[in-house]
């Protein structure tokens, strides 16, 4: 399994995403520079300038046709995907931590950081209106007072976004009236990152406490847990096998004060059924701040702290293998 390296970025990689069909990896990081590669090659197709800040978020809809990014600069931008220009700037008045399209592409979801005495609100606009973009104005603004949002997903039929909060709580925020429809505290500590699996029946939080765990997105009922010993930065669904691939490591800040040993930053296998771990697959050179899964299950790709993104396609044997019940 020898992974493509993608080399487009000067700052560690805040999110990865593929696309619907597969082809295009779009990849953020701490610098203020949006790319997109070939997936198959790792070949960059190209970038989408205009941030002035860190960005943390990516999205892109599914005909691949609008790419929606927050940022750090207190902005949230849709760009076209084909040529790289700039569709829509909404200006906010802290980070943007989160960002999503629904399902129809129609209308986008973004949350902002609770930061200089400002509110972490979820935002929704609707695409199709553009007095909404022209004013700045969501058609809905959903204050999170407790707790903030740091990761959210659309749940299926954008009926509501899925998010997971500071405290490590999960809600659901329906994208009509903004009430929280369902709530579940499975986990300790701050959720790093949501990802729906491919039918969006299920939701998979990695989080600081150490594990990540699956949900039903629709009652948020509690299914797997998985457990490691080190914070869980990003977890994702394999959409052909029970299999869930999970990266972490130390926090940031505190990859100084620990042993310089090399492979601890593994992305690590598990699965989906029987809670267990089955593999591990080492490279980066520092903690991994994001994985997603190609479409068609055949590879995936991590993002870390280290500024690359690596695609790892799978070997034959990975296929075939049967988890020893």
């Amino acid at each position: 399994m020898k992974p493509i390296l993608l080399q487009g970025h000067e700052r560690s990689i805040t999110q990865i995403k593929y696309n619907r069909e597969g082809d295009l990896l779009f990849s953020v990081a701490k610098d203020p520079i949006a790319n997109v590669w070939y997936s198959v090659n790792g070949e960059r197709l190209g970038t989408y300038n205009g941030h002035t800040g860190a960005v943390w978020c990516v999205d892109v809809d599914w005909d691949t046709k609008n790419v929606l990014t927050g940022s750090a600069d207190n902005s949230c931008r849709l760009w076209d995907c084909e040529t790289g220009k700039q569709l829509a700037l909404l200006e906010t008045s802290s980070a943007v931590r989160t960002c999503g399209f629904d399902f129809s592409g129609n209308i986008i979801m973004f949350s902002t950081d609770k930061q200089m005495g400002y509110q972490c609100y979820l935002n929704y606009f609707d695409l199709r209106d553009p007095q909404q973009i022209e004013d700045n104005q969501p058609y809905l603004s959903v204050p999170c007072s407790e707790s903030k949002i740091t990761s959210a997903v659309w749940g299926p039929l954008g009926e509501f976004v899925i998010a997971g909060h500071e405290n490590g709580e999960i809600n659901q925020f329906s994208a009509k009236s903004g009430e929280v429809l369902k709530k579940a505290k499975e986990h300790t500590k701050q959720i790093n990152d949501i990802q729906s699996s491919v039918d969006l029946t299920m939701v998979i939080t990695a989080s600081k406490d150490c594990t990540a765990k699956l949900f039903d997105s629709t009652t948020l009922d509690h299914i797997k847990t998985f457990k490691t010993e080190r914070p869980v930065n990003s977890s994702a669904i394999s959409p052909i096998m029970d299999h869930v691939v999970m990266g972490g490591g130390q926090e940031a800040m505190e990859v100084t004060t620990t042993s310089t040993r090399i492979g601890k930053f593994e992305a690590r296998f598990f699965h989906a059924a029987y809670e267990e771990e089955f593999g591990r697959v080492k490279g980066h050179f520092g903690p991994i701040n994001c994985v997603a899964f190609h479409p068609d299950g055949k590879s995936y790709s991590s993002g870390g702290e280290d500024g690359y993104v690596r695609i790892h396609y799978f070997d034959p044997h990975y296929f075939d293998f049967e988890l020893e019940a």
